[in-house]
């Protein structure tokens, strides 16, 4: 959709791009087609959509899929994206705040996302007898999240999603560039965010995005991103398999991949981790010694013999938060939390 049409719809509406929400619409079709083709869409796809704006990406992906879910926190928009789609089969539009909608253990549970909101009281309850076209295809508790995201909500709603009970298979976003080279980032230039990320999925950067892509335009460029959650089968190696075939985690059980840890031990890994960075110019010793109330002297004796296949040496107490990986991190946690391996077999166990 040209900026002329944009421009067009809103004034027929009487609208205006609200910045606080991040309204910065897409109107290169060239972009549009990268995030499709990325999707890697079929009709056996139920794909969950945030912030549709005014429906273009909407309209691509149901092309596609075999389900959309567009959830629309400005009423404004999601009232003219109910009247586009109005006589779509397989498009549902869901005025609603995502980060209120994802604790409800959504998009795909039991009841279906219909079900849980009217539960709920965020949807209206369905006539009797009527139907539920939220409710998932039997059997198929998978979906995808392809989504255009505002700037301000990229972290928090990357980690819910990747945090939830039921991650996505895989979650294809446009975001801010500087926010997925970090997110991407490697060592020596790691962050709570990269590791953040990188202890649930892999991520990888699909496409470069200019500003002038969009309209209005923003300040800074875009990225397109690919994340993909270790327990999806879309995983074909990620971290949990880093770990396993350098044996710092047994081997998965037969029957597939799954979540590389338990809420218990995620617990504790990301209070090792927050620690390390909680003032990322110090070094290493100095922030864990603070951070875990542990003695600096047992900090530097446990950092010392820590080796990894690939640095034999152990780290050094005078390295900085920035210069571990996922793995050393897990290493780290495994030292000063015992405990920390039987969350993993557990995990393995269920």
């Amino acid at each position: 959709m040209s900026k002329n049409e944009l421009k067009i719809i809103l004034q027929k509406y009487g609208l205006r791009p609200n910045k606080l929400l991040g309204q910065n619409f897409l109107i290169d079709r060239s972009v549009l087609k990268k995030i499709i083709a990325a999707a890697d869409l079929s009709k056996d796809d139920i794909v969950l959509e945030i912030g549709p704006g005014l429906g273009v990406l909407t309209e691509a992906l149901a092309e596609r899929a075999g389900q959309v879910i567009a959830v629309e926190k400005d009423k404004r928009m999601a009232e003219i994206l109910e009247e586009k789609f109005s006589k779509s089969d397989n498009v549902q539009i869901i005025f609603g705040d995502i980060l209120k909608i994802l604790p409800l253990g959504l998009p795909l549970c039991k009841r279906g996302i219909k079900g849980d909101l009217e539960q709920n009281k965020i949807l209206p309850a369905s006539p009797a007898g009527g139907p539920n076209p939220l409710l998932p295809k039997k059997g198929n508790n998978r979906y995808k999240v392809v989504a255009n995201i505002p700037y301000y909500l990229t972290s928090h709603l990357i980690r819910k999603f990747l945090e939830s009970n039921n991650p996505p298979q895989e979650m294809i976003l446009m975001i801010q560039k500087e926010v997925a080279q970090r997110i991407c980032a490697a060592p020596p230039k790691m962050s709570l965010l990269a590791v953040s990320v990188q202890f649930y999925a892999q991520p990888k950067i699909v496409s470069y995005v200019s500003k002038n892509s969009f309209w209005p335009r923003p300040k800074v460029d875009s990225a397109i991103i690919r994340i993909t959650p270790h327990s999806s089968p879309l995983c074909k190696k990620g971290v949990r398999g880093d770990l396993e075939q350098n044996k710092i985690l047994p081997a998965s059980p037969a029957g597939g991949p799954s979540p590389p840890f338990v809420k218990e031990g995620a617990d504790k890994f990301f209070k090792v981790v927050r620690a390390g960075f909680a003032h990322p110019r110090k070094q290493l010793i100095n922030n864990l010694s603070q951070g875990l109330k542990i003695d600096r002297a047992k900090i530097s004796a446990t950092l010392k013999k820590i080796g990894l296949p690939v640095r034999q040496a152990g780290l050094a107490p005078e390295q900085r938060a920035e210069t571990l990986n996922v793995a050393d991190w897990t290493k780290l946690t495994d030292a000063f939390y015992p405990s920390f391996s039987g969350d993993v077999a557990r995990r393995q166990n269920k």
